[in-house]
């Protein structure tokens, strides 16, 4: 049987490829990871906020080939539906669904105003004015979350694809010291201490120091 591949770029600074791998992760597919020169101008793109890109992540597996987070959620969902990525109930799973996307799509200030950076923790940073509505809404995505399903997951005792989704902006918060409710903060230290989370962090801190042009242009 062929090995599944999932085309990756930079581990520090990608935030669309961490939750790729999350969400191989989650399912239980082991994958090869093939890395993209940093080169590349698409990957670049994406690196920099400009544009998203078709080449990260991409899921090859077994004669298809998959992009786009969402995309490879609901591929792995139809192969492994017993893996629990999405929340047993049907009412569970559309909310999954609803959040999961609203970050995929959405959150363009906040994106631009906190890249992902795993290398660095600021004490303090100014946050952009048009940034704070962004923050705001993930707070309530998550305090709606977490009170319904009883937490300490977005969707209860066990991670899903939302949480994979949101993993980045967890980290976002942690790197730049964006103050939270007490309810979300403690959210972002259970996507920190998540072992999948602390492989993902370790490897991006052993990524090599070559990135540092990207970090005068964001």
């Amino acid at each position: 049987m062929a090995i599944a591949e999932l085309t990756l770029s930079s581990k520090n600074y990608s935030s669309w490829s961490l939750r790729g791998w999350l969400l191989c992760r989650l399912a239980g597919l082991d994958v090869r990871e093939k890395m993209v020169a940093l080169d590349n101008p698409d990957n670049r793109a994406e690196l920099l906020l400009l544009s998203p890109s078709v080449l990260v992540p991409r899921l090859t597996h077994e004669g298809a080939s998959v992009w786009d987070t969402l995309a490879i959620a609901e591929y792995l969902h139809e192969l492994y539906p017993d893996a629990g990525m999405y929340p047993a109930d049907r009412i569970g799973r559309a909310h999954c669904r609803s959040v999961s996307g609203e970050i995929h799509s959405g959150f363009t200030n906040l994106r631009s105003a906190l890249p992902m950076n795993l290398k660095v923790r600021h004490a303090r940073f100014p946050i952009f004015s048009g940034a704070k509505p962004d923050i705001e809404r993930v707070e309530t995505i998550w305090e709606e979350c977490l009170e319904r399903y009883g937490g300490p997951w977005l969707f209860g005792d066990r991670p899903t694809v939302a949480d994979a989704m949101f993993a980045p902006v967890a980290q976002r918060f942690l790197t730049y010291a964006v103050p939270l409710s007490q309810r979300a903060a403690q959210y972002c230290q259970t996507i920190n201490a998540w072992p999948l989370m602390r492989e993902w962090i370790e490897a991006a801190r052993a990524e090599p120091d070559e990135l540092i042009e990207l970090e005068t242009e964001f």
